[in-house]
């Protein structure tokens, strides 16, 4: 009587492609899931936070029939009302405040000088992510030849970036990450003396990468957040003038610096 045949071992050439396939959509899928929740995080956390405007001092520049205010949508434009402006400054604001917070700080400039002041209005609230031209904002006054580019603490390092399209750079509470040195630009800095975030000693450890000539100013008794209209701000100083000394000393500043720039 013949033995019946030995069983054999299932062969597993036909599982082991199907078992990478699973592995692989696996981690593609696990991959994906992290990439989500990776940008819903970030959305959620550029919207939380937010430092908003004082609504007092943002009335001042609504109310003031000297300046026109105009909300292009991706920016703020603040036009002099009575007069055609020739030099103009392009102005980014700090991570996760609320771009109208600088209206009233920039509105001596446009009243007093008659610049045209273009406050951007950065992509997730950080300048870091908006990915937009220098020329984005220029084109909103398009009579303006002459443009500096300027911005506050980070705001101001994403104006470094840009800076090369422009005329000048000016600084507020902020330092290049880049180096500008050779780049010939005119350059205004203006720190706070009681600035506790964008230090005087920080700026001054990033002087070399501006150019030889760059201007360097210290508002005496000015915080952080005194360039802004957006209450006190974590980690910063205690501010030692008020609101209206600091507009004057940064509106003073202002005009003589654009004075410089409409002179070359």
């Amino acid at each position: 009587m013949t033995s019946p045949p030995s069983p054999q071992p299932p062969s597993d050439a036909t599982p082991k492609p199907r078992r990478r396939r699973r592995v692989l959509w696996w981690i593609l899928g696990s991959i994906g899931a992290i990439i989500v929740l990776a940008v819903v995080g970030i959305l959620i956390w550029s919207q939380v936070g937010v430092m908003p405007a004082e609504p007092e001092p943002l009335a001042e520049v609504r109310e003031n029939p000297a300046i026109e205010v105009t909300d292009a949508g991706g920016a703020i434009v603040l036009s002099p009302a009575d007069a055609e402006p020739e030099t103009g400054l392009v102005f980014i604001p700090g991570a996760k405040v609320d771009p109208w917070a600088y209206a009233n700080n920039l509105s001596g400039l446009v009243a007093e000088g008659d610049v045209a002041v273009v406050i951007t209005k950065p992509w997730l609230n950080l300048a870091f992510f908006d990915l937009r031209p220098l020329d984005a904002f220029t084109d909103l006054v398009p009579e303006v030849d002459t443009w500096a580019v300027g911005g506050h603490s980070l705001g101001g390092v994403r104006a470094c970036q840009l800076a090369g399209d422009a005329d000048a750079l000016v600084l507020f509470a902020s330092y290049c990450a880049n180096d500008l040195s050779d780049s010939g630009l005119p350059v205004l800095s203006i720190a706070g003396s009681e600035d506790g975030l964008s230090t005087p000693e920080k700026i001054a450890d990033a002087r070399p990468l501006l150019p030889a000539d760059a201007e360097m100013q210290v508002i005496e008794g000015a915080s952080h957040a005194s360039f802004g209209d957006y209450g006190p701000q974590a980690g910063d100083g205690t501010p030692t003038i008020d609101d209206a000394e600091m507009d004057e000393a940064l509106t003073a500043l202002l005009l003589a610096f654009a004075d410089e720039l409409a002179a070359r």
